[in-house]
């Protein structure tokens, strides 16, 4: 397959994925979540959009008339290009582009892409080396056609059944697993599709389910949910267990009983998350100023500590509420001590840290100046990542559509006359 010219990015060393040419069919968040991934990895990827745009362009926007943060921070380093692909032009040109493609994206609802004319046989007919990904909100079954959100699918997934406390509703978690966490796995199912036909030189259809992406995400709670059958868990904080997997608040789920302790000066995000491993309860009982609970039977063991958690952690809580979570920070580390503050969304995108590692990253954009995003967390020593601006609407039309696949200036006049770009 020969590689698209002019793909977007600065530097000079060769990407993972330079010459591989991705046909970006996604809007919102789980399929563009994706897409920029490849797009990072080094692939040339080419947005298709309708001549109105991805609807994200004009959602939740900070500034009139400019496309929003939504948008810039899930489509950089992407070309695009506008085609109305319910015209007869428009399928013919799809067709190319589908000819030209080494991957394939789309997030589409079930079915969207069949009614246009291309079912995966047809799919397969214009280029059998194609590896056509499809990002959906649930498998095969009853729930297919449900409209798919990202709580939905952390709601069906297992996440907000096992996220809260005890005593409250379900919760959802702010971090978005079940767009951009399924827009990660499409990814290993696409680089290994890849790979695949390196051996087979066939394309192959890769399906990731929203829904599947959570479950695979919480496996750990289905590991509890069978635990269950031999009694209650006991690392987790509950008293009562019935035959499901409960809530159990900030308990860590893992061997280590872990909790978020308050620290001062009292505010919403001062606090420390501490883990109490075995090793650490004698330093830790001298931090907390009852060195005497180091040897004494009823707190010396994990076993002792184990029916008290609530307790061990008010104690460490007294201590640690009387200090800035910076300074808890530092006492624990010292002690080796497994702990980490909660970073609020301000500390983090102010964070030097991330900012030195390319995680939080600052990026020109012609219209709105500069904005801030979240970098690439896939780092390869040859593969190095320049995180470029997400592309204005149709931006790339002339270079795909003239340079690219040959069309004349003239019928790129009256394409975009007609409504076909």
């Amino acid at each position: 397959m020969t590689p698209i010219a002019g793909t977007s990015g600065a530097g000079t060393s060769a990407k993972a994925l330079e010459g591989i040419r991705v046909l970006d069919m996604t809007h919102v968040q789980s399929g563009p979540s994706a897409t920029q991934l490849l797009a990072w990895l080094g692939a040339d990827v080419v947005k298709l959009e309708a001549p109105s745009g991805d609807i994200t362009r004009k959602q939740l926007r900070d500034l009139p008339d400019v496309d929003s943060l939504y948008f810039t921070m899930l489509n950089c380093n992407k070309r695009s290009i506008t085609l109305n692909t319910k015209t007869e032009r428009g399928k013919e040109i799809l067709t190319e582009l589908i000819r030209r493609s080494d991957v394939m994206v789309e997030n589409f609802g079930p079915g969207a892409v069949d009614r246009m004319g291309f079912t995966w046989d047809r799919i397969q007919e214009i280029n059998p080396r194609i590896v056509y990904a499809s990002i959906k909100g649930f498998g095969d079954g009853p729930y297919t056609n449900f409209k798919a959100y990202e709580v939905v699918a952390q709601a069906m997934g297992g996440s907000m059944a096992t996220t809260g406390f005890e005593d409250g509703p379900p919760l959802a978690t702010g971090a978005q697993i079940g767009d951009s966490g399924t827009g990660i796995h499409a990814v290993a199912g696409i680089l290994a599709a890849l790979y695949q036909r390196e051996n087979t030189g066939r394309g192959q259809r890769v399906n990731v389910a929203m829904q599947h992406a959570v479950l695979n995400l919480c496996r750990v709670k289905l590991r509890d949910q069978q635990r269950l059958a031999h009694g209650p868990l006991r690392e987790y904080p509950n008293d009562d267990f019935g035959d499901e997997v409960p809530r159990s608040g900030n308990a860590s789920g893992g061997g280590q009983p872990g909790w978020a302790v308050k620290c001062a000066p009292g505010g919403p995000n001062d606090y420390v998350y501490v883990i109490v491993q075995p090793v650490g309860w004698q330093p830790m009982s001298e931090l907390i100023g009852r060195p005497e609970l180091a040897d004494d039977p009823e707190w010396a063991t994990p076993e002792a500590r184990l029916p008290k958690l609530d307790k061990m952690f008010q104690l460490i809580e007294e201590w640690s509420s009387t200090l800035p979570k910076w300074e808890v920070l530092e006492r624990l580390n010292a002690h080796n001590i497994p702990c980490g503050p909660i970073l609020s969304t301000k500390e983090i995108i102010e964070d030097e840290s991330l900012v030195s590692n390319e995680m939080v990253v600052t990026v020109p954009h012609p219209e709105r100046g500069d904005f801030v995003t979240v970098g690439s967390p896939l780092k390869l020593s040859d593969s190095p990542v320049d995180v470029t601006s997400s592309p204005l609407l149709g931006e790339h039309n002339e270079e795909v559509y003239v340079g690219e696949l040959g069309l004349g200036d003239e019928e790129l006049r009256l394409l975009k006359s007609n409504g076909v770009i």
